[in-house]
């Protein structure tokens, strides 16, 4: 039998272990025309202990596995900050956008208390609970660790993360330990003040704010001192950092040495959001976001520094689900305070083991891909992978909103990011324009790998040069299967 869908994991808890998958149902037409460094094939490689492979095999964002099966809910209890950001536009009640700094309401930390509950009894895969804003959780440390207070007691297995520009974190480690916040992301986006001056217009510190050179030397100051305040006490960190180019494209590297040196965990280079309508100081006057082949060769750059996080999704500050899918509104305030706070860490715990039953099937899948090691000096090409989680080709194209892109050669199939898209399937409103998008989106991929493809949009893939795989199988299996067939032959 073929694993249920993440999200149908709570009220299948059962699940058996066992990952039936064959090759019967693959169907490869031909057309014309860095890793993670969080792989379980890795750990020993790069001398991971089990103690912290246990810290991070159940966090979507530190570890790319987890992503395919474990959800986050973020709480906004933290409106106000204490930095502006020219790429930043904190916005309330936008149920529509999907980006960091967008909430559709505040909660009080009783409330976003409640909702974890609540999330983690209808999502028991819910694993993470962080706070992301919409401001900075350390610009309102008196809400921010009161709801850590609440989780803390009432959810013992939910891990605890907060998100924060780093400004006022030396200040605050000794809390953060001693609440178990076990995971903290800083957004560093520079390590030269003079660059710090074209992205952040003020600081306010110790009451008082700062414009120009003297703000962001303040700045990048304290977020050292607290990234290694973070190592000292043993807690690991993730560093965002926003791409801009013609700003910081090429001073990221410094920032990846800078970061390194002082214990950061993981690295998440992710593309700077700019559209005008989103109301930033970058996207009224004109600064562009890099596209997907300036992000990777800025991420390649920095990966074999240390472990880089290709997989995020820059959520929003009420993002609840799955990396990917946003099901914020099934849980608004006026929904969640009616429900029920049934969590229960027996049910959740059962979950998980089938989670982790069905990990280990697919990893067993992914190994037998990459076991038939050979000695060639082989082209590397991007495919374009539609999946609904699992690890696994599950989804249909028209359903798609977003492609995974792996990297194959011919000797492994290498997760390098994902690329958000229309959906296809509009009941005939709309598509012809939405198909135009998606193909130019994949256009660098040499081949679309989904678990059907309509006739429609299969001849125009066929137009643009793009092979089609229909399969249902793990990623990395369909992946080698298709570059031995159609770029090893050919």
């Amino acid at each position: 039998m073929t694993p249920p869908p993440p999200t149908a994991l709570a009220s299948a808890p059962t699940m058996t272990p066992e990952l039936d998958i064959t090759l019967t149902k693959t169907k490869t037409t031909v057309k014309s025309g860095g890793g993670c460094g969080c792989s379980t094939k890795n750990d020993a490689a790069n001398g991971m202990s089990e103690t912290l492979k246990a810290r991070i095999d159940k966090h979507p964002c530190y570890r790319e596995e987890a992503h395919h099966h474990y959800a986050r809910l973020h709480v906004a209890v933290a409106p106000a900050c204490n930095i502006q950001c020219n790429y930043c536009n904190r916005k309330y009640d936008c149920a529509n956008e999907s980006r960091p700094g967008v909430v559709s309401e505040l909660l009080t930390p009783e409330e976003a208390a409640h909702k974890v509950l609540v999330v983690a009894g209808k999502i028991p895969q819910m694993t993470v609970l962080g706070i992301a804003g919409p401001g900075d959780p350390l610009a309102n440390p008196e809400k921010t660790f009161r709801t850590f207070e609440l989780i803390a007691d009432k959810a013992p297995d939910i891990k605890l993360c907060l998100s924060t520009n780093g400004l006022m974190l030396p200040d605050h480690v000794d809390r953060i330990k001693q609440l178990n916040v076990d995971h903290v992301t800083i957004t560093i986006n520079m390590v030269d003040p003079k660059i710090g001056e074209k992205i952040y217009p003020w600081v306010h510190y110790r009451r008082r704010r700062y414009r120009g050179i003297e703000g962001e030397k303040i700045m990048h100051e304290r977020q050292m001192e607290g990234l290694q305040a973070l190592q000292d006490a043993d807690i690991l960190c993730k560093v965002n950092s926003v791409l801009i180019p013609g700003i910081n494209d090429e001073h990221l590297s410094e920032v990846n040495k800078a970061i390194r040196d002082r214990g950061a965990f993981l690295h998440n280079i992710m593309p700077l959001i700019s559209a005008p309508e989103h109301g930033t100081y970058f996207g009224l006057n004109g600064q562009r976001g890099p596209n997907p082949k300036e992000l990777k060769g800025v991420q390649d750059k920095c990966s074999g520094n240390m472990k880089m996080m290709r997989h995020c999704r820059q959520c929003r500050a009420d993002a609840v689900g799955l990396l990917g899918e946003d099901r914020s509104q099934e849980f608004t305030k006026e929904k969640f305070m009616e429900m029920p706070a049934d969590y229960s860490l027996q049910q959740r715990q059962a979950v998980h083991l089938s989670i982790e039953q069905t990990k280990t099937a697919v990893a067993k899948k992914k190994e037998a891909a990459v076991s038939n090691k050979r000695p060639i000096n082989s082209p590397k090409v991007l495919v374009a992978v539609a999946t609904k989680g699992g690890g696994l080709v599950n989804q249909h194209f028209g359903h798609a909103k977003e492609f995974m892109i792996y990297e194959v050669d011919a000797n492994e199939a290498r997760f390098v990011g994902h690329r958000k898209v229309a959906d296809y399937c509009q009941g005939g409103y709309g598509e012809a324009a939405a198909l135009d998008g998606i193909i130019s989106t994949v256009s660098d991929c040499k081949a679309v790998l989904a678990s059907k493809v309509g006739p429609c949009p299969k001849k125009e893939l066929k137009k643009a040069g793009l092979t089609v795989v229909e399969a249902y199988d793990v990623i990395e299996t369909v992946a080698r299967q298709f570059y031995d067939a159609h770029v090893l032959e050919n």
